[in-house]
């Protein structure tokens, strides 16, 4: 029995409320945890769309009082975050209500790290650094694709330094999550582009991880097959709400395995080059993915394998190098139909950026459960041929 041991493997996830409208139960669930006073967080472009006034409405119709912040950019920065923790201790507000992207969702997180944990955000760098519980969360994502609202990540942007870092820890995933699809119909389609390209990287990440387990691999399959089939038919049908279910739903079930399978070198070096230049996340990963699975492949043959075959790809009587060519033009393809045509030159990075890219992607936490183990130069050598 114990020689087994080193294969156990936790599965944690939130309260999930998957449908239309789920949004509006943010005041009852509020209520369920007695909360006294919400930090409602969001930023200004879900506040434009008219989601977070849904969130205000509900929270008023069962008498909950709050207080609202929503300056987060569209990559929280470490000041931010700060500044919200200190509203919602000055307010003495006792729960955490966030709604809109992984912005808000991971400046939430950040924020009820600091309330209850006191410090700097960046203190918290890493994994399992978080020691105190956070106050209750309830999260609604208006994106497909960070799936923040049911991970054990938060990533914030140290300006300072410019790079973004990971906090990793199972005390951070939120309580509730209310994911409510109806809220992606105001995403433009690069974003959803972008968001939906950040699950699948979630759901090819979390599948070939070192810590992946059977319950991850479940998850993260059936993402994959969910999300190739339907976001191209996302960006033809945008205001289709049965394709947007659809697209919301694999997002969920890429997050619930990248959350407890971790990720891997897309990562690491998405938030390298995501803190260097502040481009979208989404972005970042898309411009990676094909390169970091070319440079996988050797290690991980039949998980890619695995991957092709969810993606629809025919792998009978392939050899090794036939699928990983199949798989590597499957993923540009996809961008490309998706509208994310950049290289990392015309994202404005300079071939001088790369080592320092390479440095900062080496330093992330999330290097740690790639299946192929690398060295700066390796990173090196992946961006450049992204580039």
């Amino acid at each position: 029995m114990l020689e087994n041991i080193e294969r156990l493997r936790k599965f944690i996830a939130p309260e999930i409320i998957f449908g239309k409208d789920s949004r509006k139960l943010a005041g009852k669930y509020c209520r369920n945890y007695n909360g006294k006073k919400v930090l409602l967080v969001s930023d200004g472009g879900v506040e434009k769309a008219g989601w977070l006034r849904d969130v205000q409405e509900s929270l008023e119709s069962e008498g909950v009082p709050y207080v609202t912040y929503v300056n987060f950019s569209p990559n929280p920065r470490a000041e931010e975050v700060m500044e919200g923790a200190d509203l919602f201790l000055t307010h003495h507000c006792d729960i955490i209500v966030a709604i809109g992207g992984g912005s808000p969702m991971d400046g939430a997180k950040g924020i009820g790290i600091v309330a209850s944990n006191g410090s700097h955000i960046l203190d918290y760098k890493g994994v399992n650094m978080v020691n105190h519980p956070l106050p209750p969360m309830i999260f609604i994502p208006t994106t497909a694709g960070t799936s923040a609202d049911v991970s054990q990540f938060a990533i914030i942007n140290d300006s300072e330094n410019r790079v973004k870092i990971a906090v990793v820890s199972k005390i951070i995933i939120p309580d509730v999550a209310l994911i409510d699809p109806e809220t992606t119909l105001t995403m433009d389609s690069y974003l959803t582009a972008c968001t939906g390209m950040d699950a699948l990287v979630h759901a090819f990440e979390a599948f070939v991880s070192i810590a992946h387990s059977p319950m991850t691999d479940t998850h993260a399959l059936e993402a994959i097959r969910i999300l190739t089939a339907n976001l191209r038919k996302v960006i033809a049908h945008p205001d289709d709400l049965a394709i947007r279910e659809k697209i919301m739903f694999g997002s969920l079930e890429a997050g619930l395995a990248f959350s407890n399978a971790l990720l891997g070198n897309v990562h690491a070096m998405a938030h390298s080059l995501g803190g260097l230049l502040d481009l979208p996340h989404g972005e970042c990963n898309s411009l990676l993915l094909e390169h970091v699975v070319n440079y996988n492949f050797p290690t991980s043959e039949d998980r890619y394998r695995e991957i092709a075959r969810a993606c629809g790809l025919d792998t009978g009587g392939f050899t090794a190098g036939e699928i990983n060519k199949s798989l590597f033009s499957f993923i540009r393809n996809l961008r490309f139909d998706l509208g994310i045509k950049k290289t990392l030159k015309d994202s404005g990075v300079k071939p001088d950026d790369i080592p320092l890219l390479a440095q900062k992607a080496y330093e992330d936490a999330c290097l740690i459960t790639n299946p192929r183990k690398s060295g700066k130069e390796d990173l090196e050598t992946i961006y450049e041929e992204a580039y």
